[in-house]
């Protein structure tokens, strides 16, 4: 018998193909199958049975986009979110010993960690009394099996870019706050954010350590020495007497003015879901980034293509979900900086 007059009742026992069919092919032959039996399941309401499972896990891998919008007509997803809400989330401060400040931020499996490294450095000449902040995004191998070794990765130059313009146009970081002399000396902040899990929502988890990273970041103390050079004072040799006065004569912390935080929806059809999943990102391809600073005001909006329209009654319901995301995340921050403070 040919494999397309082979009856349904005989899945998961393939029959003999002399011939390599195509996906495409295979998902035909195997849906009439699958579907009586994930209906059956669905009716069961959560049988545990391991035949069952197996029959699910078949039919996600085979049909994704069905699979998930399945769950969307129920108004709920697989990880059993609401369409409306994230992930959780923690933050910790202090990651790093060696960085001037750091975080590591989690949304659900999603994580990053946020290091700062400050250096003495010439301002420019057009902006004499301002500092300034390099910010690069990383994206090794071990965050996800997308990523290849010896292959930077597409993302990491664009999230990089991302966090650049939304931490500058934010006015975050007064720039003025980071200079030491008018002219001569001022401070180069050099943010690291690296990604170990890449489980969606990239550049909003990569923002939290960043803004994380910047509230635990303690500015270290510098000094002149004999030749009149800028150079820090370490711990140890803080207690011995200084050429000159320090310029700042201790550790201090930056002031941050409304920091940004954001909030990333997939758009699918008329469905909005929050704080996607790196497979619901695969799957529903139309994007928008909501970026509101802790006063809840519009920072910017990103929207990377897609084939959904973004109306304005859907950019609208982004912008509320993203005022509610910021609620949830200013009371991360601040709970881990209080957990900071105790220790």
């Amino acid at each position: 018998m040919s494999p397309s007059h082979t009856p349904c009742s005989s899945f998961p026992f393939l029959p003999p193909i002399r011939v390599k069919p195509s996906l495409a092919s295979l998902r035909q032959q195997l849906l009439p199958c699958l579907q009586p039996q994930i209906s059956k399941m669905a009716a069961a309401n959560g049988s545990s049975d391991l035949y069952s499972e197996m029959e699910v896990d078949a039919f996600r891998r085979l049909f994704p986009l069905r699979y998930h919008e399945q769950h969307l007509l129920k108004s709920v997803r697989p990880d059993a979110r609401k369409l409306g809400n994230a992930r959780d989330t923690t933050l910790a401060l202090g990651a790093v010993a060696s960085a001037d400040g750091s975080a590591l931020a989690k949304i659900g499996s999603t994580t990053m960690l946020a290091a700062i490294k400050m250096e003495v450095m010439t301002p420019t000449v057009e902006c004499p009394d301002e500092g300034s902040i390099a910010i690069e995004f990383h994206m090794p191998p071990i965050c996800s099996p997308l990523v290849r070794p010896g292959r930077p990765a597409e993302a990491a130059s664009v999230i990089s870019k991302q966090l650049s313009d939304t931490i500058f146009s934010s006015g975050m970081i007064d720039l003025k706050e980071l200079c030491l002399v008018g002219g001569k000396a001022a401070w180069m902040a050099y943010l690291d954010i690296y990604c170990l899990d890449a489980d969606g929502s990239l550049f909003d988890a990569a923002l939290l350590s960043a803004v994380a990273a910047f509230s635990h970041l303690n500015i270290p103390v510098v000094s002149l020495n004999e030749d009149g050079h800028m150079v820090l004072v370490s711990e140890d040799n803080v207690q011995l007497k200084l050429e000159k006065q320090p310029v700042n004569t201790e550790k201090r912390k930056l002031k941050l003015n409304s920091p940004p935080f954001s909030l990333t929806c997939l758009l699918h059809k008329n469905y909005i879901l929050t704080d996607p999943t790196a497979e619901e990102e695969s799957i529903m391809e139309t994007a928008v980034t909501v970026v509101l600073d802790s006063s809840y005001q519009l920072v910017s909006l990103y929207k990377p293509g897609g084939p959904v329209h973004a109306h304005t009654s859907v950019i609208q319901d982004c912008v509320a979900l993203a005022k509610r995301r910021v609620k949830e995340l200013k009371s991360v921050l601040n709970e881990a900086i209080s957990d900071m403070e105790v220790e």
